[in-house]
């Protein structure tokens, strides 16, 4: 874990007001607790990175802040408010996410992909869209436009009539990132944006994120590149065995003994995101998000 400098250093926003704050999150499955009494904030067009070594419980630690679980104990506060274990209820007040394993709608285009993640910001019921009126063609009309947008913000303008499924596999992660802006969150989180990308294309995640907070949002980054988490973070936080280990800045955490024996001495998971028994004990909401995780 060497440090790095990034070509866009991160401007720190760590002393604006909280944007959302995690209270004491718990959550287990049957006898195995993934996520042990969590305490976890994020303020305004903050960056704030989420390590571990695997089973630290990050990505179901996601998942109760986006209502696909309902944590044993404890709350999620966005703006002051307490948010519903409901997805819907959570993208509507301003939190988006992408997810560790792809989730596309691979037999629609691009453009069609932002689109539907747009939706969550229409007025149009069943019965306008069937009549087709004056307001379900302006609101199409505006989706497709923002979708245009998007794709240009993400760099995939010209994929826009491409079949999500044919695109690179760089691309893909972008497109998740558009459809997710496409529900205008204050707060996006991002579930291991890397993953499989080559030194180039995790340079250009790295601007996109900056680019992402530069449109006055906050995002939170889960992510095993540890030159890509210190190079993009105001502040990290490092999870182990579903407990908080370490957090301050970069150079605090990755210098913090306890970090470093996390990685290098192989640290015991407790209740791995992706393990069997959890996955088998876990009992998400009724609602699944966009794209989310499927039963």
């Amino acid at each position: 874990m060497t440090e790095t400098t990034s070509t866009s250093p991160p401007t720190s926003t760590s002393t604006g007001e909280w944007l959302l704050q995690a209270r004491g999150v718990t959550m287990r499955f049957g006898g195995l607790t993934a996520v042990d009494n969590v305490d976890f904030g994020v303020r305004e067009q903050e960056i704030v990175g989420l390590i571990g070594p695997n089973g630290a419980g990050k990505t179901t630690f996601f998942n109760c802040l986006t209502g696909m679980y309902r944590p044993t104990s404890g709350q999620v506060l966005f703006r002051g408010r307490r948010l519903p274990p409901k997805p819907q209820a959570v993208t509507r007040a301003g939190v988006a996410r992408t997810f560790q394993n792809i989730r596309l709608f691979n037999n629609m285009t691009a453009l069609e992909n932002v689109m539907v993640g747009r939706y969550c910001r229409t007025k149009s019921g069943a019965i306008s869209a069937i009549l087709r009126g004056p307001r379900f063609h302006r609101e199409e009309r505006e989706t497709r436009e923002r979708a245009y947008e998007l794709l240009d913000f993400v760099g995939l303008r010209r994929a826009a009539d491409h079949l999500a499924r044919n695109l690179p596999y760089g691309d893909q992660r972008r497109l998740e990132i558009a459809r997710a802006l496409a529900t205008d969150p204050s707060l996006l989180l991002l579930d291991e944006p890397t993953a499989g990308m080559n030194p180039q294309e995790t340079r250009e995640a790295t601007d996109l994120i900056f680019r992402i907070r530069e449109r006055g949002l906050a995002v939170v980054v889960i992510e095993h590149d540890m030159r890509f988490i210190f190079g993009v973070c105001d502040r990290v936080v490092c999870l182990v065995r579903g407990r908080v280990l370490s957090e301050g800045t970069p150079t605090q955490v990755q210098t913090d003994p306890r970090v470093v024996e996390a990685y290098i001495g192989g640290s015991e998971a407790s209740a791995e995101e992706d393990s069997p028994a959890a996955d088998k004990a876990a009992q998400p909401t009724e609602e699944a998000p966009l794209g989310g995780e499927e039963s």
